[in-house]
């Protein structure tokens, strides 16, 4: 939480100044890419898919032949391969390779071949699967998710579970907490990178009055802004926030909200800061300690591959003192330890 307190400053500053340079100066300018995955320039769906039949065929199978395909193909390529290998054999990969991998190196296999919103479907739906529910992963998904992502989770999500996305969360959540993440599921969330000064100042306002100024606290007040908007526009309502409260915001947010509620919307206050190191935060927290969480380290690795995964690896070093790499070297070992590491690129 200290590391979050020391980049509100940062943060904000340099996203009001991105604002300010207005949208006439990126006009035509590419986008820059922080994926560590690029798509493989000599790539042909067919020679991967033979090549993997022949490593599942292999006696012991060739685990090291199946990591170095999968994880070096972009998600988009890997559906081809996919789509090659069942026109070939009839058979369904994903199915194969399940049948002849084991523990957590399967995990990482069978999630580098579902598509982005039909993994992070099946991580909702783990998450929220048999007794107890693991209310971190929903907080982590659907609070770092676009709205056109979040739509495609629920598509996939009703595809392959047959019923809404809501209905799960709505059997297994309740309270504040299951009204932050319904009005996430709603995925109307402002995405415009235009910032209302004068909103900003009311809201900031509201936060206040309905938290640090009263006795009690109006969750429904602090729902209602932090999901709905931007994340531009939630930087500068911290910055004004400042000027008016006695504490910083999120010290506001561990003040007047607790448990799931609490961290549901501190996700979106640091991902609203710093994205790459609200993941960075994630990742280190499944390494922390006695044993690992391995379903956070894979599905972070494999969801941000394509994303942002270089500013993690960045933000990770700058935060904790040493690298990503070291990290998952000294928590993880064989086979699933090197399709990690080659997740995270030569770096």
């Amino acid at each position: 939480m200290a590391f979050f307190q020391k980049l509100i400053q940062k943060f904000t500053d340099d996203k009001s100044k991105d604002n300010d340079k207005g949208k006439d100066s990126s006009k035509g300018s590419a986008q820059p890419y922080y994926g560590t995955i690029k798509p493989d320039p000599n790539f042909n769906a067919n020679r991967d898919a033979a090549a993997l039949q022949k490593a599942i065929e292999t006696k012991g199978v060739d685990e090291t032949a199946i990591t170095d395909i999968l994880a070096s193909r972009t998600n988009a390529q890997r559906q081809e391969i996919k789509a090659a290998y069942e026109r070939d054999t009839g058979k369904d990969l994903a199915k194969t390779l399940k049948s002849v991998l084991r523990s957590h190196y399967e995990d990482v296999v069978l999630a580098l071949l579902m598509t982005p919103a039909q993994f992070d479907a099946h991580e909702l739906k783990q998450a929220m699967k048999g007794l107890g529910t693991k209310e971190k992963v929903l907080c982590e998904i659907l609070g770092t998710r676009s709205n056109q992502e979040i739509r495609l989770i629920k598509a996939a999500f009703k595809e392959a579970y047959g019923e809404e996305l809501e209905h799960d969360i709505k059997g297994d959540t309740s309270g504040c907490f299951q009204t932050a993440l319904l009005a996430l599921c709603k995925a109307t969330r402002s995405e415009d990178s235009n910032i209302d000064d004068g909103l900003a100042k009311s809201d900031a306002k509201a936060l206040f009055e309905a938290g640090e100024k009263r006795l009690g606290t109006v969750s429904s007040v602090f729902i209602d802004i932090l999901t709905s908007r931007s994340e531009a526009q939630l930087c500068k309502i911290f910055k004004q926030y400042e000027k008016i409260g006695t504490q910083g915001f999120n010290n506001a947010v561990e003040h007047e909200l607790s448990g799931d509620l609490e961290d549901c919307l501190m996700t979106l206050v640091k991902a609203a800061w710093n994205k790459p190191a609200y993941f960075a935060e994630r990742l280190h927290l499944a390494m922390k300690g006695a044993g690992t969480n391995c379903s956070t380290l894979t599905r972070v690795l494999v969801s941000r591959s394509e994303k942002d995964l270089l500013k993690i690896i960045q933000e990770y070093k700058r935060i904790y003192g040493k690298t990503l790499q070291e990290a998952i070297l000294a928590e993880t070992k064989g086979d699933y330890e090197k399709i990690l590491l080659l997740l995270c690129g030569d770096h």
